[in-house]
């Protein structure tokens, strides 16, 4: 009995070894299947044009006497003002600033008799709009305000124009980042001989929205990046 005990022993451990050696070359592979992946990166990007402008018109003016140089900044002030609803902006949308006034005497090191006018300012009317193409129609019209005896600085630099619409376009752009990862992740797998499994792990890049070129800064690039790693399958 006790051989026929030991020899059923030795069939049981010799059984035990195969099926757990197997179980363990499975898991091995399971596990350096797991491994293998590739990590690529979608892009999309697109164009839009700004859907908010920001027009600061300033001026400035001189005078020997206080009182008419204030007068004459919130005359040209509200000449400017008349030359936006003119061409259709609404009151809403225009903000006269406050005038800045300076006295060149008021230094102590000032000579007098280099002094030309004593009082300098400046005035600034801002636009706010929604209508940016009809904001643009200013810079050609600005010579009517020099009609009027208001001479215009326009630094174009200052004109600021935004993209306020990004969420309308976030969902198509998420997903033709997507689409443009899985092919590039699609033909990795063919040139490796593999074929592309699931997602196993995706990171969504920030948006970005930039000026198309100095020129044309109205028309502004949206971008964004999408970075998924997808299981490689024999």
């Amino acid at each position: 009995m006790d051989r026929i005990a030991a020899t059923t022993l030795g069939f049981c451990l010799i059984v035990c070894s195969i099926v757990f050696g197997v179980g363990a070359n499975l898991a091995v592979k399971e596990f350096r299947a797991g491994e293998r992946s590739v990590v690529v990166k979608g892009l999309s990007e697109q164009e839009v044009f700004a859907d908010v402008m920001i027009l600061p018109l300033r001026f400035r003016l001189a005078n020997n006497d206080l009182h008419a140089l204030y007068t004459e900044v919130e005359r040209n002030s509200q000449k400017i003002v008349e030359f936006l609803e003119k061409m259709g902006f609404e009151k809403s949308e225009i903000t006269i600033g406050s005038p800045n006034i300076t006295d060149k005497l008021s230094n102590d090191y000032a000579d007098d008799r280099r002094v030309t006018y004593r009082y300098s300012g400046s005035g600034e009317v801002i636009l706010y709009t929604k209508q940016v193409e009809l904001g643009r129609e200013v810079f050609g019209r600005i010579t009517e305000l020099g009609q009027e005896g208001i001479a215009i600085n326009i630094n174009t630099y200052d004109v600021e124009y935004s993209y306020t619409q990004l969420n309308s376009i976030k969902p198509q752009m998420i997903e033709e980042s997507t689409l443009n990862a899985r092919e590039a992740a699609q033909k990795f797998a063919k040139d490796s001989n593999s074929k592309l499994g699931g997602i196993k792990r995706a990171t969504q890049g920030q948006f970005s929205i930039s000026n198309r070129d100095q020129n044309t800064r109205h028309i502004k690039n949206v971008r964004v990046v999408s970075t998924i790693e997808y299981y490689l399958e024999d």
